[in-house]
């Protein structure tokens, strides 16, 4: 097995067999292990979009050499990373939570969500999730939680830059639809430019109304208790899932 970079180090998950995953799993190596990340968590408008990677299990980085967190690369790096991903990738998939799903759930459920039907969206079957962060998901599958996972396992690191890539170019194209918000230039996060076109223009469907900052404190106050009821992480939702290779 190709020896790791430093910066891939294991992640030691005790009792198991180490994987050029960057993890430990129980089970042969040549098993199916997918890594997870998600993009636009902290936005104020767009979708939550989550990506699932699985990397052959004798992986080589150099054969994506400079993969690391997605928001430790350049635009220009991530975009030339992630055509290698797709190739490289045994498979690959998205899952998407939009706006009104994130303000009905919360943004928490509503990652979680996307996770899921990431994996969902895999055309191979995976036996074990890596999951960046400390949440797991509802996927119905064995799954450890990797807190800086996106810098330290491959294929979590291949998941956080296709989900950042596509979130990104997502966002560009809204903005034809959407006009006079610069999503191009902030992806939906709170930039002071943000800010001053939803004060001038006010809030679009593409807007996250349940956050601080799109509409009016005393309007977000009183949507988010109209909303209180109903909010469930069970409640059934038309699924965004695209699926990769």
């Amino acid at each position: 097995m190709t020896k790791q970079a430093s910066l891939f180090a294991p992640v030691s998950i005790p009792g198991g067999t180490p994987t050029s995953h960057g993890g430990f799993y129980h089970g042969p190596v040549t098993d199916l292990v997918a890594g997870i990340d998600e993009a636009g968590r902290g936005c104020l408008a767009g979708p939550v979009v989550a990506a699932a990677v699985i990397l052959p299990a004798d992986f080589d980085p150099a054969l994506l050499p400079g993969l690391t967190d997605s928001k430790a690369l350049s635009a220009a790096k991530r975009e030339a990373l992630a055509p290698r991903i797709r190739e490289v990738a045994l498979a690959w998939g998205l899952g998407l939570a939009w706006p009104r799903e994130i303000d009905r759930i919360n943004i928490l459920q509503a990652t979680l969500r996307s996770m899921e039907r990431a994996v969902a969206c895999l055309k191979l079957r995976p036996v074990f999730l890596l999951i960046d962060g400390d949440k797991t998901c509802l996927a119905p599958f064995p799954q450890r939680t990797v807190v800086g996972g996106d810098a330290l396992v491959p294929s979590i690191s291949a998941a956080s830059i296709l989900a950042k890539t596509f979130r990104d170019k997502l966002l560009t194209m809204l903005d034809r639809r959407y006009p006079g918000y610069g999503f191009p230039g902030h992806k939906g996060y709170g930039a002071a430019t943000h800010l001053a076109a939803l004060r001038e223009k006010g809030a679009s469907p593409m807007h996250r109304f349940t956050f601080r900052g799109v509409l009016p404190e005393t309007e977000r106050l009183t949507l988010l208790e109209s909303l209180r009821p109903s909010v469930t992480p069970n409640t059934a939702e038309h699924q965004s899932c695209l699926p990769g290779l």
